[in-house]
């Protein structure tokens, strides 16, 4: 039952959304979307829409998730920072795109529920940690991408640092009232471009330390 309601999600709400990645398309025909929410909502797991996944949290619309990863350019080689695990779902997508993951969450028990899933399905190249992504996770830097799914009205300097040359961080950028979906690339040069993509609506990115906040305008 699930398969089949996977297959009807990925072809109405990412190829139906306009992804054309095939790589994204074929990662989210694979991962069970169902195992990452509650018992009680898994047959809601393939409907387009976004869940509750506790602690004012939740599991992003499976168009938002296709568009982000699509946003990131992957070819599958890449080291990826995620700044917020939640679920894990979309964590679990860029792993079945062949990229090494690491991943951040500041809500103990929800990356521990992720962490639980990543190893029921398999997942060895996703690296998790509670703590504040706000600051990044300098040992594993540079980052050939860096995404965020929690939005800010400045973006952290911390994880601009720990981007490559060449690199694209993606997040969303604003207040809680209106955010938009930004696209940060770092030029050889040194110098960071920056071009919206879309309207965006996510929970805010919690800072547990004090950090610096870039203003690419």
């Amino acid at each position: 039952m699930f398969s089949s309601l996977r297959q009807q999600m990925v072809e109405k709400y990412v190829i139906g959304a306009g992804v054309t990645d095939c790589k994204v398309i074929e990662a989210m025909r694979r991962v069970p979307r169902h195992l990452f929410v509650d018992a009680a909502l898994q047959y809601r797991a393939y409907s387009g829409t976004s869940l509750p996944i506790g602690f004012k949290q939740t599991i992003s619309h499976p168009t938002t998730v296709a568009q982000m990863t699509s946003a990131l350019e992957l070819r599958g080689t890449e080291k990826v920072l995620e700044i917020g695990t939640g679920s894990g779902y979309q964590a679990a997508v860029l792993a079945e795109m062949g990229v090494k993951v690491f991943t951040i969450e500041r809500i103990a028990a929800l990356a521990e529920r992720a962490r639980q899933i990543f190893e029921t399905l398999n997942y060895f190249t996703i690296a998790l940690k509670i703590g504040d992504g706000y600051v990044g996770w300098q040992q594993y830097a540079p980052f050939r991408r860096i995404l965020l799914t929690a939005h800010s009205k400045k973006i952290p300097e911390f994880l601009l640092q720990q981007l490559n040359s060449g690199g694209i961080l993606l997040m969303p950028l604003g207040s809680e009232q209106q955010q938009s979906l930004v696209k940060i690339t770092r030029q050889e040069n040194g110098q960071f471009r920056q071009e919206t993509l879309s309207a965006a609506s996510f929970v805010p990115l919690v800072k547990d330390k004090a950090g610096e906040l870039a203003d690419l305008k």
